[in-house]
């Protein structure tokens, strides 16, 4: 079984991310992890910090001389901007109160006043540390090995940009084109298409000009997923619903769709349902659409899985809100704190890990193996099995 965690504040010292049950023998391109980092940074309509920050990965165990050994993994991803905030959020006790950075005045749409109310603060600069969607780099860190893990079976993931606020992409995007963009570090919302991608662009300079945010839409693919992932045998081994809590878990992400599902809830049955083939010279099942998104019953069909995050505009505004001093009790105004003003393609690249995450436990799961040659072998033979049914 896969497992990650992470660990770290958004002006700590670092990220932490902690991974195991990857197979022994798994090479690793640290390369391709600081590029998934990169990736996460970019996008029209972020803040200052990203000017700040230049994530980097570094492995402290589990690798060695390039590939995984079959024991936990750690990696740290160092936060610069701790050296504005270590007299701030010291570690250890001291007698000066910084007092400077308290946040009484706890903003609508973040976790800063249930989690003070749960936490038993009156300062919701310890629930904000956590909670900010910084710890998202932790996770595409960590999803950039599953990625590395579902590569050597064939499986890629890529993301594009369906919708930033009002600006809405109507054409249907190939794998190819999805590929194409997702891996475009000049394209700067990652939209399929360009003309429509300049009208995201001034939605986005809108929202800044009001000092306001704007939400979106992001699309991932996983392309070449083989059939029989995940299981219908009990709710919680049904693979559509682990994709959906992990994706649901990205920060400002508020809905999760699996292929055509919004369409679908207002169709007839008729309408929507993927009518099955069979290619006799390819030797398998095919269906001529996707609307189920990839799965069928909580189990892979084959055809790629695609999932949609719908990730509301962020919470931090420039603009004023109301709220209530969690001390006095009287009305104020919200707190500001730097912020990104849009945050879909950022938002997609977390999405792509977790995704990643959750496909490569369940490819664990279904072929197993403490070692890379073990779990192709039994790949392999899988993969006969279903040439042959």
């Amino acid at each position: 079984m896969l497992k990650f965690c992470t660990a770290g504040e958004s002006h700590g010292q670092a990220l932490l991310a902690f991974i195991s049950g990857l197979p022994a023998q798994l090479p690793i391109d640290v390369k391709f992890i600081n590029h998934e980092l990169h990736r996460r940074q970019l996008g029209y309509g972020r803040g200052g910090r990203q000017k700040i920050e230049k994530d980097q990965a570094e492995i402290f165990a589990g690798v060695r001389h390039g590939k995984t050994i079959g024991a936990p993994i750690a990696l740290r991803i160092e936060n610069r901007d701790w050296a504005n905030w270590e007299k701030i959020l010291p570690v250890e006790a001291t007698e000066d109160d910084p007092g400077t950075k308290k946040l009484i005045a706890p903003r609508p749409g973040h976790a800063d006043l249930a989690g003070s109310q749960k936490f038993d603060y009156h300062d919701a600069r310890y629930i904000l540390e956590r909670a900010s969607a910084r710890e998202t780099a932790a996770r595409v860190a960590a999803g950039a090995f599953a990625k590395l893990l579902l590569r050597e079976f064939g499986t890629e993931i890529a993301s594009h940009t369906i919708q930033v606020g009002h600006v809405r992409v109507e054409r249907p995007a190939t794998w190819k084109k999805i590929r194409t963009v997702s891996a475009d570090l000049d394209s700067p919302l990652r939209c399929i298409d360009a003309a429509v991608q300049e009208k995201m662009k001034a939605e986005v300079d809108a929202a800044l000009k009001a000092g306001d945010t704007v939400g979106g839409i992001f699309e991932i693919v996983a392309h070449d997923v083989p059939v029989g992932l995940g299981s219908h045998a009990q709710w919680d081994e049904k693979l559509d619903g682990r994709l959906a809590q992990a994706l649901m878990s990205v920060q400002a992400v508020k809905a999760v769709e699996i292929g055509a599902a919004v369409t679908a809830a207002g169709s007839f049955g008729s309408e929507v349902q993927d009518e099955i083939f069979y290619e006799k010279s390819a030797h398998r099942f095919r269906r001529q659409t996707n609307r189920a998104g990839g799965l069928e019953g909580g189990i892979t069909n084959g055809e790629d899985v695609v999932i949609r995050g719908y990730l509301k505009p962020i919470s931090t505004l420039r603009q004023a809100l109301h709220t209530t001093n969690m001390i006095t009790k009287q009305p104020v105004q919200a707190a500001y704190e730097r912020s990104d003003w849009c945050v879909v393609p950022a938002g997609s690249v977390a999405g792509e890990a977790m995704v990643a995450l959750v496909l490569a436990d369940a490819f664990l799961q279904k072929f197993g193996g403490d070692s890379l040659g073990e779990m192709r072998r039994n790949f392999d033979n899988y993969v006969r099995q279903i040439d042959e049914f």
